[in-house]
């Protein structure tokens, strides 16, 4: 369920996800991380949303992880890993993104920041790491990559958009305005091609271990948690032959 930390709505084919968080600076807990896989769920269940725009309500996009209730399960909120997504995806970034909410921006196809934006890994700071951002090194130069997880210190809009993390820096009250644009854009075009080629692109793309150990995860509890799974079981216990139906 979506819940009341992340909010879904559709506008002409573009779903728009926020973070709803705003008076903890949308730090990541277990409700958003929630919120998160159900959202990606139905994005890719809609016949209609072609694009998503995930965006937050409040003055930064998120502060990372909520430290006082940590989700130690964050790959499940992360388009691509948790949830296989082969729809483009926008973000709007304005103000502090960091930790966790870098993986999000990270796994996005195309990002608009504000002007006041900063990015930044500080798990080296804090002394623990789940390893998803491994993958910047793959999106980013290497030596810049490292720089960030390395050192924790953040980098404001214009050296993300310098080093190619980002596609265009805008002012914060024209930030919707800009993503917007990208996502009618390619709403409009046809809707199997963009897929097709964010399919192969991700193939292309190396994947760090955290990152394949999720992907692994999510699918062998599809099968543990299945209508076969569970009819198996019962007959076994029952000692009749299983009655699969495929899902």
């Amino acid at each position: 369920m979506l819940g009341d930390t992340v909010t879904y709505y559709s506008n002409d084919q573009v779903a728009v996800i926020s973070l709803n968080r705003p008076q903890q600076m949308n730090r990541i807990n277990d409700d958003m991380v929630d919120g998160l896989e159900a959202a990606w769920t139905l994005f890719m269940n809609s016949s209609t949303d072609r694009v998503a725009v995930i965006k937050s309500n409040g003055k930064s996009f998120s502060a990372g992880a909520d430290l006082k209730a940590i989700p130690h399960d964050l790959f499940r909120a992360i388009p691509s890993i948790g949830i296989p997504v082969d729809k483009p995806i926008i973000a709007a970034v304005n103000g502090w993104c960091v930790g966790g909410a870098m993986v999000l921006t990270t796994m996005c196809d195309i990002i608009v920041a504000a002007d006041d934006a900063m990015f930044g890994y500080p798990e080296v700071k804090v002394g623990f790491s789940g390893g998803l951002i491994s993958t910047l090194a793959c999106r980013i130069p290497h030596k810049i990559a490292m720089d960030l997880l390395l050192t924790g210190e953040p980098i404001n809009a214009l050296r993300a958009y310098e080093v190619g993390y980002i596609n265009k820096i805008v002012s914060s009250g024209k930030l919707m305005d800009a993503a917007m644009d990208y996502a009618l854009r390619i709403a409009a075009h046809a809707p199997l091609p963009s897929r097709m080629l964010k399919r192969f692109v991700a193939e292309v793309i190396p994947k760090g271990p955290t990152e394949i150990a999720g992907i692994a995860r999510v699918q062998v509890n599809a099968i543990n948690t299945s209508k076969d799974g569970a009819e198996g079981i019962a007959a076994f216990m029952g000692k009749r032959p299983p009655k699969f139906e495929g899902r």
